[in-house]
């Protein structure tokens, strides 16, 4: 009787294992924006693709987020515009905007994001260890007084829903009203893109960056 139940379990989790293997390939298979074939774009379309494969964004239509910017092409040469400012002329350094755009994927567990970011954030010089902990939801040790400022509004905007005067002091000290404006533009683009990406379930930049862990609630 042992021996049965035993068998017969066995072969429940073969055939749920199977189930599971063939849903995955299934949902691997349907992609939201599907890539257009460059002989697809209308005419507008094709203006703003060339437009974005130009220096300094160098971007492919058919990459996240871009895929799903090109179906409207009203829509997508002003939030590229927008991103163009905000990734390389807002007042802020490479070091915190990036740094900025790490809380907001980790705010909305935007895989694609964090996965395209993160070696840009390295590059501009954050430090590992404060994206790692991040990642991890924590509170990262050993910021900068400018990280922490950062930090500190970006924490209070997305999980407080409310700036402390406090916080805002600080961030004003260090930014400026104008760099606080430029803070708060970086996260709300990319809540933005968060929210496309998270639609068209972009996958991790195939890069080796380890994914995002999902945290408790």
């Amino acid at each position: 009787m042992k021996r049965r139940l035993e068998v017969r379990a066995l072969a429940v989790g073969i055939v749920a294992a199977l189930a599971f293997s063939v849903q995955a390939a299934h949902s691997e298979d349907a992609v939201r924006f599907a890539p257009l074939k460059a002989e697809e774009l209308s005419p507008a379309q094709k203006a703003w693709a060339d437009m974005i494969s130009a220096p300094p964004r160098n971007a492919k239509f058919t990459a996240p987020p871009y895929r799903a910017y090109i179906r409207n092409p009203d829509l997508a040469p002003k939030l590229s515009n927008l991103s163009e400012y905000l990734r390389w002329n807002t007042s802020l350094p490479a070091r915190l905007s990036e740094m900025a755009i790490l809380i907001t994927a980790r705010h909305w567990t935007a895989q694609y994001e964090w996965s395209a970011h993160y070696p840009l954030a390295m590059k501009g010089g954050l430090d590992p260890k404060i994206a790692d902990a991040i990642a991890k939801g924590t509170r990262p040790d050993g910021m900068k007084d400018d990280e922490t400022a950062l930090y500190d509004l970006g924490i209070a905007l997305y999980r407080d829903k409310k700036v402390s005067d406090a916080v805002y002091k600080a961030a004003l000290e260090k930014f400026g009203e104008r760099g606080i404006t430029d803070i708060i533009g970086i996260m709300g683009y990319y809540d933005m893109v968060s929210m496309m990406l998270i639609t068209m379930q972009a996958a991790p930049a195939n890069n080796g960056v380890p994914p995002l862990p999902v945290l408790e609630k």
